[in-house]
């Protein structure tokens, strides 16, 4: 038997073969039952509906098609297997309507292609997804708020190129990590309305010669507007690399943040201690108290991530029209990736909630650090009148024989401070010691940093304000969505009943 006979023996030589089947067409079907079963059933009535009022059925035809849709059996739909004798989900569905409506469910495809109702239902999905997603950020926007509120006052290190480099609060650091999210948030409510416009109309790509009503069917989705170009419509997968960027960067960024975390939370550093529900013990070391729940948050990140490249990579080099790569084969993968932004956000929330920072150890390590010493040479410069490169190389030279000596910042005197002053300039300096002192106080550092950004207490207080006020604009904005959603359905459920029951 010859190679190609062995292959037709083994796979069938009619479409599709066992291994296309296997591959390709099963793995699809599942994932379609799963994603896509509502928003093609919606969209079935969206444009049946438009059909109608655009007079292009007849009224018996409507009502039999719409009795037909009505009497699909989701549970029966859900649970059927992919045989290959048909296709798709779509023409699974169609079947069943035909049988029932008979020649008249045919009609239901009147001016529309797989192509735009492919890519609509995408869009209702990832659109789902994605508030889905801002949701669990907003929701740990709200908690990194609330933390930073109790450490408004706590004392923290912050650090440069991974050294020490000067004091600032757990409340700075935290809103820092909030405005970095923020972005993120941003970037993601620009990639839902991106998302959230209808290609429905375009047929395969270029719109029908039957006067259909494009904004009509958007309107009855639930969509903010057209993809007006219906070329564009079919083939732009821009939208798809919008929301995978867009949640690459928040996963690049949420990593960052964990890494600061776990190592906040080693003995060495013994600034962090996560609560107990998100610590395992080990299995041999009954001491160890494993911050596992840091581990999975930036495992999943990087699984997060992974997903999302996947989707730029299987865009990438593709030509522009209708292509299976931006298809069935690429939308698990941004599921995914929506799904892990959602999963690791709402675990962040419980983690850093109930997070506990060592105040006293943070406090004594700054303390006894040279990271307040930058508030000296400003010192010098508005007390004695030097020039900052001179203060500056003043101030460097003590730090340097004050840790020869093991003196510490709050040891330091100003007879001290006089005998470097008398090697670099060659006097003394009218420096108090009321100033000195003052100069050295991690407390007075932050305090006096009151510029806009900056750590001090009243500064970080009017940051969190502001920024309680601007997530609040946000939530509204995401929960009148989410009604929007609510309403489009009821909507359409309403009109379809209207003729359903017109005679």
């Amino acid at each position: 038997m010859g190679r190609k006979h062995a292959i037709f023996a083994r796979e069938g030589d009619h479409f599709p073969g066992v291994t296309y089947s296997d591959v390709v067409l099963r793995p699809a079907y599942e994932n379609a039952k799963c994603r896509l079963l509502e928003p093609m059933l919606e969209i079935n009535k969206a444009h049946l509906v438009m059909l109608a009022e655009q007079s292009l059925l007849t009224q018996s035809q409507v009502k039999n098609i719409l009795e037909a849709i009505d009497s699909l059996n989701l549970d029966e739909i859900a649970q059927s297997q992919y045989t290959g004798q048909y296709e798709d989900l779509f023409f699974y569905v169609e079947s069943k309507i035909i049988d029932h409506a008979g020649q008249d469910g045919g009609s239901l495809h009147l001016a529309r292609s797989r192509n735009d109702m492919g890519v609509a239902m995408y869009r209702m999905t990832l659109r789902q997804q994605l508030l889905q997603a801002i949701e669990a950020i907003i929701g740990f926007q709200e908690v990194l708020l609330d933390v930073s509120e109790e450490h408004n006052r706590t004392l923290f290190m912050g650090y440069t190129h991974t050294q020490q480099a000067q004091p600032m609060t757990f409340a700075h650091y935290l809103l820092a990590i909030y405005d970095v999210v923020d972005r993120d948030l941003t970037r993601l409510l620009s990639a839902y309305d991106t998302c959230n416009k209808s290609p429905l109309g375009a047929a395969a790509l270029t719109t029908s010669g039957f006067p259909i009503h494009r904004q009509r069917m958007a309107e009855l989705l639930g969509f903010d507007g057209l993809i007006e170009n219906s070329y564009d419509a079919i083939a732009g997968a821009d939208y798809l690399g919008e929301i995978a960027t867009s949640v690459k960067l928040t996963f690049i960024n949420f990593g960052r943040f964990i890494q600061d975390l776990l190592l906040w939370s080693t003995q060495e550093f013994g600034i962090l201690e996560v609560a107990d529900p998100y610590v395992q013990i080990s299995s041999i070391m009954p001491q160890k108290r494993n911050p596992v729940s840091l581990e999975h948050l930036r495992a999943l990140s990087s699984s997060g991530l992974g997903s999302a490249d996947t989707v730029l990579q299987m865009i990438h080099n593709t030509p522009f029209g209708d292509i299976n790569d931006t298809e069935d084969d690429l939308q698990p993968h941004l599921w995914q990736s929506l799904k892990r932004v959602k999963d690791v956000f709402q675990l962040a929330q419980a983690v850093i909630g109930t997070v506990e920072v060592n105040k006293e150890v943070v406090t004594q390590r700054i303390r006894e650090s040279y990271a307040i010493i930058t508030e000296l040479a400003d010192t010098l410069v508005r007390e004695a009148y030097l020039p900052f490169r001179t203060a500056h190389t003043i101030v460097s030279r003590l730090v340097k024989q004050c840790i020869e000596k093991h003196i510490k910042p709050y040891e330091v005197t100003k007879e001290v401070l006089n005998e470097v002053s008398q090697e670099i300039v060659g006097k003394p300096l009218n420096l108090s010691e009321e100033q000195l002192q003052c100069a050295v106080d991690p407390v007075h550092f932050v305090e006096i940093r009151k510029l806009p950004g900056g750590p001090a207490f009243c500064e970080t207080k009017r940051m969190r304000v502001a920024r309680k006020n601007e997530l609040k604009n946000k939530t509204e904005r995401i929960e009148g969505e989410k009604q929007r959603m609510k309403a489009y359905k009821m909507t359409l459920e309403e009109t379809t009943n209207i003729w359903s029951n017109h005679t």
